[in-house]
């Protein structure tokens, strides 16, 4: 039995557990195992059952152990069956669209027997849907929107959830005994927001074709096709892997051409022929048909006088004439980060207190760490009264004259209310080290007025940052209608930093947007609207995408120092009082 296998079983009991709206704490249980065995990355989980190995590992406990068992006893799970017995195959598919939620699923299944998305889109439209209690004809647009959303963004993972699948795919590629080397390329490589599916390619012994093809027999593998040393992979949880084995010889250029993305490829290979040049499969030849060496990918671009870009930049949005005029921008790096501002406690809907959030910061190397609570209009949220932020600021003066070189930054993220107001009064705000305001209601208002409720916020002298402008949510919620490129002029203008929020679901300013924002002199916030220790970690993919969006460490504003953000804070507040 394999971990991906047992994983995917797991993830499933979870599902159902979720649709029959059992103890959810049970539910979560069986998607952390699901986690926890995948992790194992092994394809024989059988001498580690029998040697009682998994047992000793966190987050396997006796009843998920019990369904790994009875999956290498006997081929499958008899708990997933008995769950399975009562729910139509494809009900499971229908938790994908967003807004639909398990006691929706259950009525439209109960009442109107729809168990796939085919036969919801036909309910919504037909007015079956409207005419259910709690449903209604807004409620039944939504559906459509959300089905449509659904089969868009079906087999898409997150950034961090496709780094992980790679890692762990990139590994049992290593392990054959015929791979040479092998690594990560496609839009894993280049960091894309959501990936669809892994690229890998691989420098084999021997024939490639029948290196790729074995791949395809290996445990877990639902379908597999296969043409020459190219293997197009599907496994039983729907991960897609296209994997490519090549000669040795080949490596450098296949690795090149499979990390992309096609606009790349297509205008250095245009480059390429330009100087005589021409690629023949995975193999550079010169005018006269030779092959030319290309050990790795710097030699490919010293072909047409060009630095190497970075992975993230390879887009064909201009990194290949910078990189011929050698004036490739210096990227930010994960070590560039001095600080973050964008973190909740448990004044409000954070999960650990100011003190453990400060020892996490440390633990990473940082020098300083906004607080950015949640304000007074997110109750739904725990937001901060102002009796709250009177006992905050005493907490943070306290726990600041223990610390040595290190400082707490008194911040808050106030919500920007429909009048385009900040929450809390003038004096209030005046507070804070730094204010970030951001929309957390009315996400449908029409696009002049989001627009108009946004730039309003942005002539708030007090506001610092301003917080996930989009309020999309990657795979869940598309952004609300706003004039982005009047957001982003007005910003620069009234010296406002954007944020780049490094939550995964978020990564808001989309990438794109970023890169625009850097060329028109914006400051961008790199936020990891953590919640808990742990997600302070969110950094580091907010720093994959704004290296994607070109931004070195002077387009960063918490690359620079605490004394720096305090003044690039107060220079706006610093001017409306006086």
């Amino acid at each position: 039995m394999d971990s991906r296998t047992a994983a995917h079983v797991l993830s499933e009991i979870a599902s159902l557990l979720d649709l029959r709206a059992e103890n959810r704490f049970k539910a979560r249980a069986y998607r952390t195992a699901a986690k926890v065995i995948l992790g194992v990355d092994s394809d024989d989980l059988t001498s580690l059952y029998a040697d009682g190995e998994l047992t000793k590992i966190p987050g396997l406990g006796p009843a998920t152990l019990g369904v790994i068992g009875d999956l290498i006893e006997n081929g499958e799970s008899q708990y997933l069956e008995q769950l399975r017995m009562n729910v139509p195959e494809g009900v499971l598919e229908l938790m994908r669209v967003p807004g639909l939620g398990v006691a929706k699923i259950q009525q439209v299944f109960e009442e109107l027997g729809v168990t796939t998305m085919d036969e919801l889109e036909a309910a919504a439209r037909d007015g079956r849907l409207a005419r259910l209690r709690g449903f209604g004809a807004k409620t039944a647009e939504k559906v459509l929107t959300g089905i449509a959303f659904a089969r868009r963004t079906g087999s898409q993972a997150l950034l961090p959830r496709a780094l992980a699948e790679a890692g762990r795919l990139l590994a049992s590629v290593r392990r054959h005994p015929d791979v040479v080397v092998a690594d990560i390329a496609g839009s894993v490589r280049r960091r894309c927001d959501v990936v669809r599916d892994v690229d890998i390619v691989a420098a084999v012994r021997g024939d490639p074709a029948s290196v790729a093809a074995s791949f395809g027999r290996v445990p877990g593998v639902r379908e597999v096709s296969t043409n020459r040393g190219h293997a197009a992979i599907q496994y039983v949880d729907g991960t897609l892997l296209d994997l490519y084995c090549v000669p040795a010889d080949e490596y450098a250029v296949a690795l090149w051409r499979a990390t992309g993305s096609p606009g790349h490829v297509a205008e250095v290979s245009h480059a390429l022929g330009q100087r005589g040049f021409a690629l023949v499969d995975d193999r550079v030849v010169d005018p006269d048909g030779r092959p030319v060496a290309v050990p790795d990918e710097p030699s490919l671009f010293a072909l047409i006088g060009a630095s190497c870009p970075p992975p993230e930049l390879r887009e064909g949005l201009g990194e290949l004439p910078a990189a011929e005029a050698h004036a490739l921008p210096s990227l930010v790096t994960v070590s560039d980060i001095r600080g973050v501002l964008h973190c909740h406690s448990n004044y409000s809907d954070g999960t650990a207190t100011i003190a453990q959030m400060v020892d996490a910061a440390r633990r990473l190397g940082w020098s300083y760490l906004g607080i950015s609570d949640h304000s007074e209009s997110a109750f739904f949220a725990g937001g901060l009264k102002r009796d709250a932020v009177a006992r905050q600021h005493a907490e943070i003066d306290k726990l600041n004259a223990t610390l040595d070189g290190f400082r707490v930054l008194k911040g808050i993220e106030a919500d920007i209310l429909v009048t385009g107001k900040l929450d809390y009064d003038d004096a209030t705000l005046d507070r804070f080290d730094y204010v970030i305001g951001s929309v957390h209601s009315r996400f449908r208002m029409s696009r002049s007025e989001m627009t108009t409720r946004i730039l309003d916020a942005l002539d708030d002298p007090r506001l610092t940052i301003l917080g996930h402008p989009t309020g999309r949510l990657l795979l869940a919620r598309e952004p609300y209608a706003v004039d982005v490129d009047a957001v982003i002029a007005k910003a620069v203008e009234r010296g406002v930093a954007l944020e780049l929020n490094a939550d995964p679901r978020r990564l808001d300013l989309d990438w794109r947007r970023c890169l625009q924002a850097k060329r028109l002199g914006a400051t961008i916030e790199i936020g990891p609207d953590a919640h808990s220790p742990r997600s302070l970690e969110n950094v580091a993919v907010g720093v994959d995408i704004a290296r994607k969006a070109w931004l070195e460490p002077t387009d960063v504003l918490n690359a620079r120092s605490s004394d720096d953000v305090l003044a690039f804070a107060h220079r706006r507040s610093h001017h409306a009082q006086h």
